[in-house]
């Protein structure tokens, strides 16, 4: 039997730590396409198959038993993206777009700065070319946190962005994939939890402030439960996706000997092996959908009231391990921020935020010298499968010394 890649080993750690029970639940339905489940639905592990489902707006739709409004709308309102459909959720999604329009991403990205060290990335690269020892995990959480406080309004200082992370894992630490939906309980604490999260954002909407998120929705058009509803479903399905990915994909290039070529190769080659980590750690692990109308996935028939689980995880995966010079499947491209009209409107912000943490990688790799992992331990409770610490230093390139 061939022994699994390092790679491979420590992503089987992080997903198993973060959801010990529904992960190795969902890989066991890989190898067969579509497959019924009891008490869980119907199982999707094929990419082609998973995209006609989420395209299929007539069958399929994130309303109803067991889809995702079952878990967001007691928390978030009736009027976010997560859970909407047809004429309204387009209008919302037109109304939303100048948001994550280039140049607004770099400016929100930019803003993550703390006034009193000159900002999150910086002091990275200082720290790294100076020969320290980093943690990644805890400065890519500090720059999602950053980026946080600049969505609600609050001012990027060391309190503020650790309040506002904090914050964001309580809520989504309740969310477990065998779960259809939170308890009364934790819905109420989640409730509390968010209207602490966004007091400032409202407070921003008011002001009508164009400088700051909520005050560019007020300025957009959107209704104050719009704007809320927002910034709420952002920062709670945006920030542990940037925060689980960076750590994971330096890790996946230093076992894979890419460290070099991700931080000091040219743009499409960093892109290419950004596109390829993320559909080896797949940040949205599965998608419900709820069955509108009878129909069949695949070669199964479902009926209306049904729930349909794609298995991204499966579905992306299937093609092997981290290998950015493998062809693109067509039907896998980028099914992690999903298809359609429901495809992630946040993917740009997310991309900036990867992007600015490479930057600062790069900027302390010279002469030969990248920062290579050293300790590192996964994170457990997590909503996205992620490292809880990941140690960086300076040292030779993998790929040179071979």
């Amino acid at each position: 039997m061939t022994a699994a890649a390092p790679e491979a080993l420590w992503e089987e750690r992080v997903q198993r730590a973060a959801h010990p029970l529904a992960y190795p639940a969902l890989r066991s339905a890989r190898h067969r396409p579509v497959v019924r489940v009891p008490r869980v639905g119907v199982v999707v592990s094929d990419a082609a198959i998973a995209r006609e489902v989420l395209l299929d707006l007539d069958h399929f739709s994130k309303l109803g038993p067991g889809a995702p409004s079952d878990l967001w709308t007691p928390v978030l309102g009736p009027s976010v993206l997560l859970n909407m459909e047809g004429a309204e959720h387009a209008a919302l999604r037109r109304a939303l777009g100048p948001l994550f329009a280039p140049r607004a991403v770099r400016e929100l990205v930019a803003g993550g700065g703390f006034p009193d060290d000159g900002g999150v990335l910086p002091d990275l690269t200082r720290r790294l070319a100076a020969g320290e020892t980093i943690d990644l995990a805890a400065a890519v959480t500090a720059q999602a946190g950053a980026v946080i406080c600049g969505m609600v309004g609050l001012p990027p200082t060391d309190d503020a962005v650790r309040s506002a992370m904090s914050a964001a894992r309580t809520i989504t630490g309740m969310v477990r994939l065998h779960r259809h939906g939170l308890t009364r309980s934790q819905v109420t604490r989640a409730r509390a939890v968010l209207e602490r999260l966004t007091a400032p954002a409202r407070a921003a909407y008011d002001d009508g402030d164009p400088a700051t998120v909520p005050g560019r929705m007020r300025d957009l058009g959107l209704s104050e439960r719009e704007a809320m509803g927002a910034v709420g479903a952002f920062v709670l399905t945006g920030t542990e996706t940037v925060q689980s990915f960076v750590p994971r994909l330096v890790a996946i290039a230093h076992d894979t000997g890419w460290t070099g070529r991700l931080l000091t190769g040219d743009a499409p080659t960093r892109r290419r092996a950004v596109e390829e980590g993320l559909r080896v750690t797949v940040p949205t692990p599965a998608m419900l959908r709820a069955v509108r109308a009878d129909a069949a996935v695949g070669e199964v028939p479902v009926a209306a009231g049904e729930r349909v689980v794609i298995a991204t995880v499966n579905c992306c995966r299937a093609a092997g391990g981290f290998d950015p010079g493998r062809p693109v499947d067509p039907a896998v491209r980028h099914l992690w921020f999903g298809a359609g009209p429901h495809f992630c409107l946040g993917m740009p912000l997310a991309i900036a935020q990867v992007d600015a943490v490479l930057d600062a990688l790069a900027a302390a790799s010279t002469d030969g010298r990248v920062p290579v992992v050293g300790r590192r331990r996964a994170a457990r409770g997590v909503l996205v499968p992620a490292y809880r610490s990941l140690e960086l230093r300076l040292g030779p390139d993998a790929e040179e010394t071979r």
